[in-house]
């Protein structure tokens, strides 16, 4: 329900104590974005913590330029 500046007949008058129904959000509307989020901070890991050396998906020592400050206060090893 929108909410008016005007006030309607029977409405709850603020500072009273009815609150609004807030309807719950089931676990199926969670899931994907849940998954995508975790994905991301997967992926956002890998770049941080592990991406130099054997396992670099990346050439050179751009990814590790731009994440050095995060990596070590992560408390990631890098020198």
């Amino acid at each position: 329900m929108a909410y008016s500046a005007v006030p309607t007949p029977g409405a709850p008058v603020s500072g009273s104590s009815a609150r609004p129904e807030v309807a719950p959000i089931s676990l199926k509307a969670i899931a994907p974005w849940a998954v995508f989020f975790g994905l991301l901070m997967l992926i956002l890991l890998y770049f941080v913590g592990a991406e130099q050396g054997a396992t670099s998906l990346l050439s050179g020592e751009g990814v590790h330029e731009w994440v050095h400050d995060g990596r070590h206060l992560l408390g990631f090893p890098c020198h």
